[in-house]
């Protein structure tokens, strides 16, 4: 089993000095193996054409510093920021970067940018193109940022290939309320898997978080639910007998490998997500 913690606070827009003060506080709060923090939590999401001035690499000093807390308390940290390219220089990210407490760094580069209505994240960021496994004592994750949870072939190829739980960054605006909280217990059903939402929460610019951090349960069931636009945390224990029996009363993964046109006749899946 393992236990994680939805790390919900306003970011203060550009500073990640104080975003990062304010993460270290909230690990102090309660015991976790596993800490998450919203869609480009270091610098808040506002932050528009200021964002190539904040950016660092994931070798940079603000990972070096959420590496010092991992280490202190003994667990794994994810959060969004906005991270140059490790091959291509001048490619910007918006990434999920997880750091452990044995210094290993893991990431995940935003597939699906959101680039409508108030969002622009097409000027800045240059998608993805790879959906890697992250992992925490044994519990493997697939993760995703805020737009990306709209596309069920992500999630679903996560699970494919064995993830346990999908978690997803996000910045959402009150505008998208109603819409994330039918895609989250829509996707845990879909792929029989816990599915963990963290969102900002607060005013940056014009923009309203309404936060309402959540988890669901592999049969599609709320689990936990923070608080909607201020500061919350909350815990939920992830359990893989209860995910191993959802899995055999409804076998949504071993019947997607029948499909001929379902995301499991070309994704090769690992034989024990099915016992």
């Amino acid at each position: 089993m393992m236990r994680a913690a939805l790390c919900q606070t306003p970011c203060a827009l550009g500073d990640k000095q104080e975003n990062l003060s304010r993460m270290e506080r909230l690990l102090s709060q309660q015991d976790a193996d596993l800490y998450i923090f919203p869609e480009l939590f270091l610098t808040g999401y506002m932050v528009r054409d200021d964002v190539h001035r904040l950016a660092e690499a994931i070798d940079g000093p603000s990972v070096a510093a959420v590496h010092r807390m991992a280490a202190e308390i003994g667990a794994s940290i994810l959060f969004g920021m906005a991270a140059w390219d490790e091959n291509v220089p001048g490619l910007l990210r918006n990434s999920a970067v997880m750091v452990s407490p044995d210094g290993r760094t893991q990431r995940y580069d935003k597939v699906n940018l959101a680039n409508f209505g108030p969002f622009e994240e097409g000027l800045y960021f240059t998608p993805g193109g790879e959906l890697p496994l992250m992992e925490v004592n044994g519990t493997k994750l697939g993760v995703v940022i805020c737009y990306d949870l709209s596309f069920p072939e992500l999630t679903k190829r996560y699970a494919m290939l064995g993830a346990e739980a999908i978690v997803c960054l996000s910045a959402s605006p009150f505008t998208s309320r109603e819409l994330f909280e039918k895609l989250i217990p829509a996707r845990a059903v879909e792929t029989a898997s816990y599915c963990l939402y963290v969102n900002q929460a607060g005013t940056q610019l014009n923009q309203v978080f309404f936060g309402g951090a959540e988890a669901a349960g592999p049969r599609g069931e709320r689990l936990v639910k923070a608080a909607y636009f201020k500061e919350d945390l909350r815990t939920v224990d992830l359990d893989r007998g209860a995910l191993l029996s959802a899995r055999r009363a409804r076998p949504t993964l071993r019947d997607s490998l029948r499909s001929p046109l379902g995301v499991g006749s070309s994704c090769p899946a690992r034989s024990d997500i099915f016992k």
